[in-house]
C-alpha cells in the first residue's frame, strides 16, 4: 500500500487561510497531518480523535483556544499521539476541565498554557501502577513540556484510573486547590516542575498511585507539599518544598515515600509527618525551620533517615509516638526549641553516628514505654544530654555529651538503661544522674570536668558501674544521696574539687578495686553511711572508711545548677524526663562546655552585618589588628606594647552595646587572648550587697563567673552615684579593680552606660582610669537603621513589608520623639511587635486570608501615630 503524504492545513482570518475555524481544519485533517493556526482567539470546543499536530503559527502566546460557555472543555483528546505546540487553552469555568484526555488517548503539550480549568486524564481501569526502577524512563499517555498551568479551581491536574503523565520543565501556579491529584493506579513522572501558590496541597496521591519527581520546586502550597494516602508511593529526588501551609510531606495509610537530596524549608507545621502504617526513607535531605517538629511519626509508621539535617525546629526535632519506629544514621540536628529526639508511647529510635547540638531541652528524651539505642553520637550544648524515663530498656553506646547545662546522661525514676563507653564533658550539674527507682548499668567511659558532680545516685537508686573514669569535676566524683547504693567496680576518681565520694545518711554503696587520686579527701557527708570497700586505694595506699567524714563543703558558687554535690540539695520531684528545671533552680548563667572554635574572619563578617554602628565597627577592627600584632610579637619573642583590653561602651539604651560585647569576647577567644570568650552580664544589683561585708563576695562571685571571658557591667555609673558619701558601690569598684589586676590576662571588663555619666564613673577611682583607656561611642540609630532592624525582625519571623509600608515606617521613625523613653533598637523591636499585633487583628476580620496576606505587613499595620 503506497505511503500517504502528510498535509498542512492553515487556520486564519478571511483572505489568509483555508479554514476559519480550528475545528474545520481538524475535521479535514488525516492522521499525521499538521494544522497551523494564525494568531487570534478562537472560541471553540475542540475534539481530537486522530493523530494530528496542532501548532501556533507565530509561537507561544499568539493563539488562544477558549472553551465556549456550556461546560465542554477547550480540548478533548479521544485518540492517540496528538501534539499541540505553542497554544493557550482556556477553560470556561475554573472548576471544570479545560483539557480532557480519554482512556487510551495520547497527548503532547509543548510550550502550551492551560488556564481557567484543569487538565483531566483518565486511564484504563485495572491497570497496574508498576514499580520505579533505576534508569527507567517510563511511558506517558500525556506529556507536558515547558508548559504553564494556572487559574484552575479544585486541581490543576487530575489523573485517574491507570493514567500515565510525564511533566518536564513546567510551571503550575495560582491554583485554588491542589496542584495535582492522583487516584487509582495513576502514575506521574515529573522533572523540573515549578509549583507555586496553591491553596491546597501541592500534589496529592490516593489509591495505588505513583509519583516520581526530580529537580523540582514546590513553593507556598496552602497545605502539605506532598500528601500521600492509602498505598500511594512517591520517589522524590533533588526537590525543594518551601513554606508549605502545613507539612512539607504528609504520609498516611500504608503510603511510602523515598526522598533523596531534597529540602523542606520553613513549613508552618511539622516538616515530615507519618501516620498510620506509612513508611519514609530519606537520604541526604535537609529540614529547615519548621514551625513544629522536623519529623513527627505516629501509629505504626516507619522512617529511616541517612545523612540528613534537621535545623531550627519550633518543637522537638523528632517526635515518635504510639508504636512508630525510626532510624537515623549520620544525621545532624541543630538548634531546637524543645528536644532533639522525643521518643514516647511505645515507639523505638535507633540513632547512630549522628550529632545533636544547640537544643533547649534534652538531646534524646525517652519516656512512657519507649526505647532508644544511641550509638556513636555527639550531643552538644543541651539542657540534658540523654534522659531515659522508660522501663522498656535503652542503650547509649560510645557517645559523647558536651556542655549539658544539667545532666549529661540521666536515667529517671522508672527508667532502665545500659550506658557503655560514653564520654561526658563539661556538665553543669551531673555527668551521670540516676534517679530514685531507676535501673542502670554503666560499662566504661568517662566523666570529665564540669561544674557539678561526676555521678549523682539518688535515694533508692542502685546503679551498677564498672570501668568508669571521673576526672576533674567541679564537685564530688560520686554523690550518694540518703539511702542510695549501687556497685562500683574498677572505677577511677581523679582530681575532683570536693571529696571524691559524698555519702549521705544511710548510703551503702559497694566499691571494688576503685582508685581515688589527687582529690581533696576520699569521703564527705554523713558518718552514718555504710559503704563496703574491697581492694580500693587512695593515692596508692589502701582506702578505708572510718566513719569520721569531712564536713559538707560550702554551697556551690552562684551559677551552679541546684543538683546534689555537697551539701545535699534535693532534686525536685518529676524533674528528669527532659523537662526544664523550675525557675528557682535554673540560674541565669549555667556553666557550659568550651564553645566550638570560631574563625576570626567569620566573626568579623558577623560584625559587619550589624545594623548601623559604623564607628564602633571601625574601632573594633582597629583593636583586632592591634591585638593580632601583639600576638605576633609575643610569638616572635619580642616584648608586647602596653595594651588594655578593658573598654567603656558609652551610648544610650538599645544601641547594641550588649550584642557587640558578646561578639568582642568571641573575637578575643578566636585571637587566642581569652580561654572561653563567654559573656557574663551584671548590673549594680548583682554586685552591691545590702549590708556590710556582703558586697565584696558578691562582686567576686560575679567576676569569677566571667573568668576566661567578658564581664559586662550595665549602667556601671550607678556604682559611683553623683551624691557621693558612703555607698557600697565604692566597695564593688575597689573589689573590681583588685580582681582586674589579679586576673589581668584572664578576663575583660566592659563598663557600659550613658555617655554623660561614664566619664564620672571612670574618674571615681584612679584604678579605673588607668585600666579603661579606650571608649567606644555607640551613636543612636538613624531612621533608616531602625527600618533595617524591623525588616530583620520581619525576616526572622517570616513576615515581609510592602514597599508602601517600608516608606511609611521610615516616616514614622523620622518623626518619632527621641526623649527619655526612646529605646533605639528596642523601640524598633517594639514597633515590629505592634505591627504584627495590628496585622493579626486585621487578618481576624478577613474571611479566608491567603498565606501571602498572613505574612505581609501593610501601611495599615503601623502604629497609630504614624498614620496621622
Amino acid at each position: 500500500m503506497p505511503h500517504r503524504t502528510t498535509r498542512t492545513h492553515v487556520v486564519g482570518p478571511r483572505g489568509r487561510g483555508t479554514h476559519r475555524l480550528v475545528a474545520d481544519a481538524v475535521r479535514a485533517a488525516q492522521p499525521g497531518d499538521t494544522v497551523v493556526v494564525a494568531p487570534g482567539r478562537y472560541e471553540e470546543a475542540l475534539e481530537l480523535a486522530r493523530r494530528i499536530v496542532l501548532v501556533a503559527e507565530q509561537g507561544p502566546g499568539t493563539v488562544v483556544l477558549a472553551a465556549p460557555p456550556g461546560g465542554a472543555p477547550a480540548l478533548a483528546v479521544l485518540g492517540p499521539d496528538c501534539l499541540l505546540r505553542g497554544l493557550e487553552l482556556e477553560g470556561a469555568d475554573p472548576g471544570d476541565p479545560a483539557v480532557t484526555v480519554a482512556a487510551g488517548a495520547g497527548l503532547v503539550l509543548d510550550h502550551c498554557t492551560v488556564t481557567g480549568g484543569r487538565i483531566e486524564v483518565r486511564g484504563p481501569e485495572g491497570a497496574e501502577p508498576g514499580d520505579f526502577r533505576e534508569g527507567e524512563e517510563g511511558t506517558s499517555a500525556v506529556l507536558l513540556r515547558d508548559c504553564r498551568l494556572t487559574g484552575a479551581r479544585h486541581a490543576a491536574l487530575r489523573l485517574s484510573g491507570g493514567a500515565r503523565v510525564r511533566i518536564e520543565s513546567t510551571t503550575v501556579a495560582d491554583i485554588d486547590g491542589v496542584g495535582a491529584v492522583l487516584a487509582g493506579t495513576a502514575r506521574l513522572d515529573v522533572t523540573g516542575l515549578r509549583l507555586e501558590s496553591t491553596t491546597g496541597s501541592g500534589i496529592r496521591l490516593r489509591g495505588r498511585s505513583r509519583l516520581r519527581m526530580t529537580d523540582s520546586r514546590l513553593t507556598s502550597p496552602g497545605r502539605a507539599g506532598l500528601l500521600l494516602e492509602d498505598t500511594a508511593h512517591a520517589l522524590v529526588t533533588t526537590t525543594r518544598i518551601e513554606t508549605p501551609g502545613t507539612a512539607g510531606l504528609h504520609l498516611g495509610g500504608e503510603s511510602h515515600a523515598d526522598l533523596t537530596d531534597s529540602r523542606v524549608l520553613r513549613p508552618a507545621a511539622s516538616a515530615l509527618v507519618l501516620q498510620d502504617a506509612a513508611r519514609l526513607t530519606a537520604d541526604g535531605c535537609t529540614v529547615t525551620a519548621p514551625g513544629a517538629n522536623g519529623l513527627l511519626a505516629t501509629g505504626t509508621a516507619r522512617a529511616g533517615l541517612t545523612d540528613c539535617r534537621l535545623e531550627d525546629c519550633g518543637f522537638s526535632a523528632v517526635h515518635l509516638a504510639d508504636r512508630a519506629e525510626a532510624s537515623f544514621t549520620d544525621c545532624r540536628v541543630r538548634r531546637g526549641a524543645e528536644h532533639g529526639f522525643h521518643v514516647a508511647g511505645s515507639a523505638g529510635l535507633a540513632l547512630t553516628d549522628s550529632t545533636v547540638s544547640g537544643i533547649a531541652l534534652t538531646g534524646v528524651a525517652v519516656t512512657d514505654e519507649a526505647r532508644a539505642t544511641v550509638t556513636g553520637c555527639r550531643i552538644d550544648t543541651a539542657h540534658t544530654g540523654v534522659s531515659v524515663a522508660s522501663p522498656a530498656g535503652s542503650r547509649i553506646d560510645r557517645s559523647t555529651v558536651v556542655g549539658a547545662a544539667r545532666a549529661g546522661l540521666e536515667v529517671s525514676s522508672g527508667g532502665r538503661a545500659v550506658l557503655t563507653g560514653n564520654r561526658v564533658t563539661g556538665a553543669g550539674a551531673a555527668g551521670l544522674l540516676f534517679d530514685a527507682g531507676s535501673e542502670a548499668t554503666v560499662e566504661g567511659g568517662s566523666v570529665e570536668g564540669g561544674s557539678g558532680s561526676g555521678v549523682v545516685v539518688w535515694t533508692g537508686a542502685r546503679p551498677v558501674i564498672s570501668g568508669l573514669r571521673i576526672d576533674g569535676t567541679g564537685r564530688n566524683g560520686v554523690y550518694f544521696a540518703e539511702g542510695a547504693g549501687g556497685l562500683l567496680t574498677s572505677c577511677d576518681l581523679v582530681g575532683t574539687r570536693l571529696p571524691a565520694l559524698h555519702l549521705a545518711a544511710g548510703a551503702a554503696p559497694r566499691l571494688r578495686r576503685c582508685r581515688v587520686l589527687d582529690c581533696p579527701a576520699p569521703f564527705g557527708g554523713d558518718g552514718s553511711a555504710a559503704p563496703v570497700l574491697e581492694q580500693c586505694d587512695l593515692d596508692g595506699a589502701p582506702l578505708a572508711f572510718v566513719g569520721a567524714l569531712h564536713p559538707p563543703a560550702a554551697p556551690a558558687a552562684p551559677g551552679v545548677p541546684a543538683l546534689p554535690g555537697a551539701p545535699l540539695v534535693p532534686l525536685p520531684p518529676g524533674v528528669g524526663a527532659g523537662a526544664p528545671l523550675p525557675p528557682a533552680a535554673a540560674p541565669a548563667e549555667l556553666p557550659t562546655a568550651e564553645p566550638e572554635e570560631e574563625h576570626l574572619d567569620d566573626l568579623l563578617a558577623e560584625l559587619a552585618t550589624l545594623v548601623g554602628l559604623e564607628r564602633v565597627k571601625h574601632d573594633v577592627h582597629s583593636m583586632v589588628k592591634l591585638m593580632q600584632a601583639v600576638r605576633l610579637r609575643e610569638e616572635a619573642g619580642l616584648p608586647a606594647p602596653p595594651l588594655s583590653r578593658h573598654l567603656v561602651f558609652a551610648g544610650n539604651p538599645g544601641t547594641g552595646k550588649t550584642t557587640v560585647a558578646r561578639l568582642y569576647g568571641r573575637l578575643l577567644k578566636a585571637l587566642g587572648l581569652l580561654r572561653r570568650g563567654h559573656l557574663v552580664e551584671v548590673d549594680r544589683s548583682a554586685l552591691v550587697g545590702e549590708y556590710v561585708g556582703h558586697t565584696g563576695p558578691r562582686t567576686a562571685a560575679a567576676f569569677n563567673r566571667a573568668l576566661g571571658g567578658v564581664l559586662f557591667i550595665d549602667e556601671a555609673y550607678s556604682l559611683a552615684p553623683e551624691s557621693g558619701g558612703h555607698d557600697f558601690g565604692q566597695e564593688a569598684v575597689a573589689t573590681l579593680v583588685k580582681l582586674m589586676e589579679d586576673h589581668r590576662d584572664d578576663v575583660v571588663v566592659i563598663a557600659a552606660g550613658y555617655p554623660a555619666d561614664m566619664a564620672r564613673f571612670i574618674g571615681s577611682n584612679p584604678g579605673l582610669s588607668s585600666r579603661f583607656t579606650r571608649t567606644l561611642l555607640f551613636e543612636d540609630y538613624s531612621a533608616a537603621d531602625l527600618v533595617a532592624i524591623v525588616e530583620h525582625q520581619a525576616r526572622e519571623h517570616r513576615y515581609e513589608l510592602t514597599g508602601p509600608a517600608r516608606l511609611r515606617l521610615l516616616g514614622h521613625f523620622e518623626t518619632l520623639p527621641r526623649g527619655a523613653g526612646f529605646g533605639n533598637g528596642r523601640s524598633a523591636r517594639q514597633t515590629f511587635q505592634e505591627m504584627t499585633e495590628r496585622q493579626a487583628q486585621r487578618m481576624a476580620e478577613a474571611v479566608t486570608p491567603t498565606p501571602d496576606q498572613l505574612s505581609t505587613l501593610e501601611p495599615a499595620d503601623l502604629p497609630a501615630p504614624a498614620l496621622g
